[in-house]
């Protein structure tokens, strides 16, 4: 993960540094090297593709400056939505990252729970279905990635969640799909996490932001500052509106995106919710250098 762009650019190689020396740990070993059980810990996962959402983002500004008029990321890539635009530097973002996956972990631990992207039906039976489920089990399920339509995922306590997965299929969804995750991420079971990311949040330096971010929670652009700080804790225990976020650059007439995380989901998204839009991810060698090096 990674390791192609570090061993091609010396800006992304100085990043992947950087997080080592601001972690105090060789993230960049366990993201070339693994094991993978190690790199997928949510701990180790989000300071990672941070740090490669960054090193992209840093070879771009080094080879060939990008002006975006909005940006936004999905979940964890909303912090490196605000590290593009500035709202803080590297380092705090890193560290603030790092501190997040580990109280999402812990969080996960204290009250076990999981999460079922769920194919084929729309948006407002799903949600039906998730509390006609937290009613039968007296337990949590709700939805937590409203992707793109006909896609989203749930979150929640295991035992609501299962019975979810009855109830959605019962109710016309094509497929549901269990996901190998460490605890409910998107849904009240992360509330234990509000007070240990709040306190990381606080002690970060935001600054006024280069260029807007479309919010998960609101799905509305964020300009300033102490709107961000709010934004990024509340999305802890709020659903991601991917989808909206979409719809909201696409009505500020948004028409050609770069996707620079470690893959093309995204991409792949975003021509669900709005098929003349045109999407290009940069997360390898292969696809930066070629975009590097075409005219116009």
């Amino acid at each position: 993960m990674g390791k192609d762009l570090a061993e091609a650019f010396p800006a992304a190689r100085a990043t992947f540094q950087e997080a080592d020396d601001v972690l105090g740990l060789a993230l960049s070993r366990i993201c070339w090297s693994g094991p993978e059980d190690e790199l997928t810990r949510t701990q180790n996962a989000q300071p990672a593709i941070l740090v490669h959402s960054a090193a992209v983002w840093r070879v771009l500004e080094a080879e060939r400056p990008v002006a975006p008029a909005l940006a936004a990321g999905h979940s964890l890539g909303e912090f490196s939505a605000y590290f593009c635009a500035g709202s803080f530097d590297f380092a705090d973002a890193v560290r603030t990252v790092r501190r997040r996956g580990e109280l999402m972990y812990e969080a996960g631990t204290r009250r076990p729970g999981t999460m079922t992207a769920v194919l084929g039906l729309e948006d407002a039976p799903a949600a039906k279905t998730c509390t006609e489920a937290s009613a039968r089990t007296g337990a949590t399920v709700v939805p937590a990635n409203y992707n793109s339509p006909g896609q989203l995922v749930v979150s929640g306590d295991v035992e609501a969640v299962r019975a979810a997965e009855a109830l959605l299929t019962e109710a016309g969804a094509r497929r549901v799909v269990p996901l190998n995750v460490s605890g409910a991420f998107h849904s009240p079971l992360m509330e234990p996490a509000v007070e240990g990311l709040s306190e990381a949040l606080a002690a970060t330096n935001f600054h006024e932001l280069a260029f807007p971010v479309v919010s998960n929670v609101t799905a509305e652009a964020v300009s300033g500052a102490d709107d961000a700080r709010e934004l990024l804790l509340r999305q802890l225990t709020s659903p991601v509106r991917w989808a909206d976020s979409v719809r909201v650059m696409r009505q500020a007439n948004i028409g050609a995106f770069v996707e620079i995380g470690p893959g093309n989901v995204l991409s792949g998204l975003l021509r669900r919710i709005d098929r003349a839009a045109s999407a290009r991810a940069l997360g390898t060698v292969e696809e930066l250098t070629a975009y590097l090096r075409q005219e116009g």
